[in-house]
């Protein structure tokens, strides 16, 4: 395929123009998926909510923007490229001004609610497009380069997401203009304008690359994939808080979830035009990559989630310090991205694939061995080799899976791709949190210590702190050494939608 050079209307692209308000516009959409978790303890004062009720800011966004992703195939197949990344960031322009006019009182806090789930919408708009778009935009050729591009994005935002928070709630500073006083507002305030620039640009300079057509939605398929991921996505949050022995919080959503996806799936099997073609799945080198692409995230997402609390609980770093901490590994992850690309439209993905998994697991297990005196320089390092292999599988595992998919096939492919990179994400999160609290309150000592020995309590705390976050990082080296072993089913070298090597 070769690279696109004009628009669906004939008209010429401006294909740096139209990537890079693509990617700018969608980080700052991505960004807010973790930049509110440094910001939940600010938020429960501001708002008067408990823990419980203020963890719902991103339960909320985690849950929509799981629903829209396998809506995402729809959407780019029926509607103009052009309108619907406007219509995502008019979106996400929304639900931003929203958050940044919601009065700070109890009363008001769902309307953080309804502007998280703007935010989420948009999120999921955005992601499977990207993808697609920087496919149609440039050649075969060039895709894992392009996929790379898109890379700086997935990957950097959520990482780089709580460092941000943590800078501009730590103290005052200015920013665009804007001053920032520490309130959880400037949090908006900073990436309103960039996405209203965005938005006024991309009237100007994006255009329709993708081919449309007037697939009929089917009413059916759209509630039981809302329903049945919805539920799925629901259970898993729900665990930090009910734990996984709960049925009616955890197991029976789950569950019901899990039987409406089964219908859902046997009725997309039975459709002459699906509107989420599972049947890519039928493709080995498509199922292998797609599955490690979930490892690769539960990998990423859940030491992200569990680092940081250790490094503030335990070491008793601040907010914008243990954002700091792992903000070399967030950049390194940019770095390489683009090299990872390059080096897969060469020689495919397989060897990078099999390094890059080899990189984090050698990462991942010194973490097992953490201390409260263990040095921050020692765990940025590891954090950041963690992340270096991170960015040397993630995209060119997508790159290889969406290779050997029929160009027709690629919407839907990078659909299916992004469900499941999310449901895993959402799921792996969970489990690992839940690994976490409960290896912590099995080793919490008796109340009735902290009045007998206070000092002693106190350590013995912080050893079942400690042992909980050890039994984490471990559950995770056992997900990257389960996507080490799978990576050696790869194909060699690249394979093309022929099944023949590129």
């Amino acid at each position: 395929m070769s690279e696109t050079s004009q628009d669906m209307h004939g008209k010429p692209i401006n294909k740096i123009a139209m990537m890079a308000l693509l990617m700018i516009g969608s980080f700052v959409i991505i960004l807010m998926q973790t930049s509110l978790g440094t910001a939940l303890p600010t938020l429960m004062t501001a708002f008067n909510v408990d823990t419980a009720t203020v963890q719902w800011l991103t339960t909320i966004f985690l849950m929509v923007n799981g629903i829209m992703v396998p809506v995402s195939a729809y959407l780019n197949t029926r509607v103009p490229t052009k309108a619907l990344y406007l219509a995502a960031m008019v979106i996400y322009i929304a639900g931003t001004t929203l958050a940044l006019v919601t009065p700070s009182q109890h009363d008001y806090f769902w309307m953080m609610m309804v502007a998280r789930a703007l935010q989420a919408m948009a999120a999921g708009i955005v992601m499977p497009l990207m993808q697609v778009v920087a496919l149609a935009l440039f050649g075969e050729e060039s895709r894992g380069k392009a996929l790379g591009m898109v890379g700086l994005v997935i990957g950097m935002a959520p990482a780089i997401g709580p460092t941000l928070s943590g800078w501009i709630l730590d103290k005052d500073h200015s920013f665009l203009g804007l001053t920032l006083a520490g309130d959880w507002r400037s949090i908006f305030s900073v990436v309103l304008p960039i996405a209203i620039l965005v938005l006024v640009l991309s009237i100007i300079y994006f255009k329709d690359v993708l081919p449309t057509s007037k697939v009929k939605l089917d009413i059916r398929s759209l509630i039981e994939s809302t329903a049945g991921f919805g539920l799925l996505l629901f259970g898993s949050a729900m665990v930090s808080d009910h734990g996984w022995g709960n049925f009616t919080w955890v197991i029976a959503p789950m569950l019901v979830g899990l039987l409406i996806i089964a219908e859902f799936a046997w009725h997309q099997y039975h459709m002459e035009t699906p509107f989420l073609d599972l049947s890519v799945l039928k493709n080995r080198q498509f199922a292998i990559t797609t599955a490690l692409v979930c490892l690769t995230f539960i990998a990423m997402i859940g030491v992200e989630m569990v680092l940081p609390i250790y490094m503030q609980q335990v070491r008793g770093l601040t907010a914008l310090h243990s954002g700091l901490s792992l903000l070399p590994g967030a950049l390194m992850m940019g770095a390489l991205s683009p090299i990872a690309g390059s080096y897969y439209d060469k020689h495919g993905a397989r060897n990078l694939v099999i390094f890059g998994f080899s990189l984090v697991f050698i990462g991942t297990i010194p973490f097992y061995f953490l201390t409260e005196t263990t040095p921050t320089i020692y765990i940025t390092t590891l954090y950041t080799l963690r992340m270096a292999g991170i960015a040397l599988t993630m995209m060119p595992l997508t790159s290889s899976a969406m290779g050997v998919l029929m160009q027709n096939q690629v919407a839907q492919g990078t659909a299916v791709n992004n469900t499941f990179r999310q449901v895993a994400a959402s799921l792996g999160t969970a489990i690992l949190s839940s690994i976490m609290q409960n290896v912590i309150n099995n080793n919490t000592p008796a109340n009735s210590l902290k009045v007998r020995d206070p000092l002693e309590y106190g350590q013995n705390m912080l050893n079942a702190s400690l042992d909980g976050f050890h039994a984490t990082f471990l559950c995770a080296a056992g997900f990257v050494l389960a996507a080490l072993i799978l990576a050696f089913f790869m194909h060699r070298g690249k394979l093309n939608a022929q099944g023949k090597k590129g």
